[in-house]
């Protein structure tokens, strides 16, 4: 049997760059900047199946520490909206549930005005979005965005 032996410098690097290695990969792991981001998720769907999953995925990362806007959006208002009880009853439990915990809730102005949902209607707790508290939200500083 042959055996190599390397030069003393030779080992020396190998020691090294595995020593670095370790090093790298614990500072990764420890890096905390993004572990409380904002989440805007802006749900623009009145589709059943894609709304419970937008407002499931975004109960889930409230429930690990990163604030939650949900910005109801487009045929989304319909989601908000008492009338819509009977196609919405789990939906409007889980925004109520995010509500809550501390979730904005906020629904368009402009698309409840086009699709004829008033905002005596809509679920106590939600707001009406404006440029301010809509922008606010959207734009604070570190915030992730997703659309449904």
């Amino acid at each position: 049997m042959t055996r190599t032996v390397l030069p003393k410098s030779a080992l020396l690097l190998v020691l090294l760059a595995a020593l670095l290695a370790g090093f790298a990969a614990s500072a990764v792991a420890e890096e905390p900047a993004a572990d409380a981001a904002p989440l805007f998720i802006n749900l623009v769907t009145d589709d059943p199946h894609r709304a419970h999953m937008a407002l499931a995925f975004g109960k889930n990362q409230l429930q690990r520490g990163h604030p939650l806007t949900v910005f109801l959006n487009d045929r989304g208002v319909f989601i908000a909206a008492k009338q819509g009880s009977a196609r919405f009853g789990m939906h409007q439990g889980l925004l109520t549930e995010l509500m809550g915990a501390g979730a904005k809730i906020i629904v368009c102005p402009m698309c409840m005005k086009h699709y004829g949902v008033a905002e005596a209607d809509l679920l106590e707790g939600t707001e009406t979005g404006n440029p301010e508290l809509t922008g606010g939200a959207l734009f604070a500083p570190d915030t992730r965005t997703l659309t449904w």
